[in-house]
C-alpha cells in the first residue's frame, strides 16, 4: 500500500527510537496492521493516519483523532493529538470500564491474525467502546465483555455447541461435562469423582447438564452470565496458551488496592 487511508482504534504501541513508536492498529479496512508513526496517538480514540510500505511493518503517517459520525461517512476532520489527548484522556474511558477496555485491546493483538479484515468484529469493537464510556454496574460491565468475546470466537471460527456433547449425545441435565476447547463437552463418568475435584486438580472446566441447557436457551444474559465467564475465560486462556492478560493482571491489583 502507497498513501493508503485507513481509520482504526490503536491496541497496542511499543516504544520505537526517540520520538517514534510501534503500532498495532485496528483498522476498518485490513484488520489489525503493524505500522511505526510518530509518538502521541491514543488509546480507544477513532484514528485516520495514512499507510505505506509492502512488508509486515508499514510507516504511518498524519495520525489524526477523527470521529464516529465522520467515519461513517468516509471523511476525517483533522484536530490536534497532543491537545486532545489532555483534554480527553483514554477518550472517556475510566475506572473498571477502562481495565475492560485495555482487555479487549490485549485480546484482539494477540489473538487476530495481521492484515485479515474483519469489518463485523470492528464494528462490535467500535461499539462496545460506546459502551464502555457509559455508566455501567458490574453485571452492565461484564455482560459488555462476554459479548464481545462472542463475536471474536465466531470470527475466529469457534462455534460453541451447547446441546450436544463431543459424542453427539444430547446433553443431559443431571450429568457434569467438562469443557475441552480443541474437542468440547465431554460427559463426566461418576468414578472420576466429583466435579469441583476434577476441576479443581484437572486444566478442565465443569459445567453440569442443566448449566448448558439454560446457556442455550437463553444466550448470554444475567442468568447465565458466570457460566459464560467460566466458559470464555477459559477458551481464552486456551488460545493464548495460558499465559497470563497484562490487562487481567492490572485490574486484580487494582481490586486489591482498592
Amino acid at each position: 500500500m502507497r498513501n493508503e487511508a485507513l481509520v482504526g482504534y490503536l491496541l497496542h504501541q511499543r516504544p520505537y527510537q526517540e520520538k517514534r513508536a510501534l503500532y498495532y492498529l485496528f483498522s476498518q479496512q485490513h484488520g489489525v496492521i503493524h505500522g511505526i508513526g510518530k509518538k502521541g496517538a491514543p488509546l480507544f480514540m477513532p484514528l485516520q493516519l495514512f499507510a505505506t510500505g509492502k512488508r509486515d511493518l508499514k510507516t504511518f503517517s498524519q495520525i489524526n483523532i477523527t470521529s464516529q459520525n465522520i467515519i461513517s461517512t468516509g471523511t476525517a476532520e483533522k484536530d490536534d493529538i497532543a491537545t486532545t489527548l489532555e483534554s480527553v484522556p483514554y477518550g472517556n474511558i475510566t475506572g473498571q470500564q477502562q481495565y475492560s477496555a485495555l482487555y479487549l485491546n490485549e485480546i484482539l493483538w494477540r489473538l487476530l491474525p495481521t492484515e485479515d479484515p474483519m469489518p463485523i468484529l470492528w464494528q462490535h469493537y467500535q461499539d462496545s467502546l460506546h459502551q464502555l464510556r457509559q455508566p455501567l454496574d458490574t453485571d452492565e460491565l461484564r455482560l459488555c465483555l462476554r459479548q464481545f468475546e462472542s463475536h471474536l470466537f465466531n470470527e475466529l471460527g469457534f462455534s460453541l455447541i451447547l446441546t450436544h456433547d463431543s459424542v453427539q449425545d444430547i446433553i443431559e441435565p443431571d450429568c457434569s461435562y467438562c469443557f475441552l476447547p480443541d474437542v468440547g463437552f465431554m460427559a463426566v463418568l461418576q468414578n472420576e469423582s466429583q466435579s469441583e475435584h476434577l476441576e479443581n486438580t484437572t486444566m478442565k472446566t465443569v459445567f453440569m447438564g442443566a448449566d448448558l441447557i439454560k446457556m442455550a436457551e437463553l444466550g448470554i444474559t444475567k442468568t447465565t452470565l458466570n457460566h459464560w465467564s467460566k466458559l470464555y475465560r477459559h477458551l481464552i486462556d486456551h488460545l493464548l496458551d495460558y499465559q497470563p492478560l497484562q490487562s487481567r493482571l492490572l485490574w486484580q491489583q487494582q481490586q486489591r488496592y482498592q
